[in-house]
């Protein structure tokens, strides 16, 4: 399938290369265009790629700096205040994805669909690693009749950065937004205060000190399951890999309880796990939903909407593509683990 280029703006990142990486081997030759406000930085990138070219960035023109240059998809992987990517692509009729907001940032792309709903695909990025908590969690979700809760626990080592936009990000979100989107009891409510702290077990079985956070994981889930609880706490330190002496990891731990379809308690719990740290999970995760958007996949490009990944992105060909990169879905056995502190208490 012939394509205009992809541009990935703030692609020379860490997140932006691994992407472009993920893109081309699924997809040998697509052309993209790397973005950048420092164009030695983006050509450097750039060489690393078969039909790939360079552009500086202009945040401040409507044509982002690329005049008449035809364009097939938008990604972003920094906070864009201005929403020049988001407007950019509104006026071409392409489609757009973010990955850096929170839940209480998600009111200007929301507002900026909702004011030309027809004109290209729009979507809102920032679940946990682009994925790779919905995904695994409504797969889990379907062994279980009625569910009441939904504890996420996210591990980032201490060693993994990510790169400047992660940290800037994982700054604004932990400092400059204190509150966290949270479900308890069938209604929304922010976490504040000693309320934003928790516990949470690695797949090892470590305790580790959490804080909630606000990625749209919390919103996807709700409405997708009517979870009556749901939580999404973060922790920062040496991950279980880490621990046992090899390289650093990231790992996610997904906790559902409910009942079965003859009213049992059920409690199913599973780690989502990448040797790599959180980089080639969120690259994955855009990558994917780039594909999806454009029809790459052998399936009909989507239409103009407002999404989340998880509401495009199929679980049996996201877990293939985990599994090809090195990631793994592990099966925690429940009984074995001790209960950390209740977020919802």
């Amino acid at each position: 399938m012939s394509v205009a280029p992809i541009l990935l703006i703030g692609g020379a990142g860490f997140v932006g290369q691994q992407t472009a990486k993920h893109l081309q081997a699924q997809n040998p030759g697509i052309p993209m265009i790397i973005g950048g406000r420092d164009l030695a930085k983006a050509q450097k990138v750039a060489a690393n790629f078969d039909n790939t070219e360079s552009i500086k960035i202009d945040i401040e023109a409507a044509d982002l700096g690329l005049g008449k240059r035809e364009i097939s998809a938008v990604a972003i992987f920094f906070k864009d205040d201005a929403l020049a990517g988001l407007r950019f692509a509104q006026i071409r009729g392409i489609p757009h994805i973010s990955i850096s907001s929170g839940a209480s940032e998600i009111a200007p792309e929301v507002a900026a669909f909702m004011h030309n709903p027809g004109a290209s695909a729009v979507v809102l990025g920032a679940e946990w690693l682009v994925g790779a908590v919905t995904i695994p969690a409504l797969e889990m979700a379907k062994k279980i009749a009625s569910i009441n809760t939904i504890k996420i626990g996210a591990l980032l080592d201490e060693k993994d950065s990510g790169g400047p936009a992660a940290e800037i990000d994982m700054h604004r979100l932990g400092e400059t937004l204190p509150a966290a989107l949270t479900r308890k009891n069938g209604a929304f409510y922010w976490r504040v205060g000693e309320n934003t702290k928790s516990t949470f077990r690695a797949i090892d079985g470590t305790l580790h000190e959490a804080v909630a956070l606000s990625p749209y994981d919390v919103m996807g889930l709700a409405t997708a399951t009517n979870a009556a609880n749901i939580a999404f706490d973060l922790a920062v330190g040496v991950t279980s890999s880490r621990r046992q002496g090899k390289q650093m990891s990231t790992e996610i731990i997904i906790e559902i309880a409910g009942k079965d379809k003859d009213g049992t308690p059920l409690q199913l719990h599973q780690a989502v796990f990448h040797p790599d740290g959180q980089m080639p999970l969120t690259a994955l995760g855009v990558a994917m939903t780039l594909e999806r958007l454009l029809g790459l996949d052998g399936k009909t490009p989507t239409p103009s909407g407002l999404y989340f990944p998880f509401q495009l992105l199929g679980s049996e060909s996201y877990f293939a593509r985990l599994d090809a990169i090195g990631g793994r879905v592990l099966t925690l056995d429940p009984d074995a683990r001790r209960q950390a502190e209740n977020p919802f208490a």
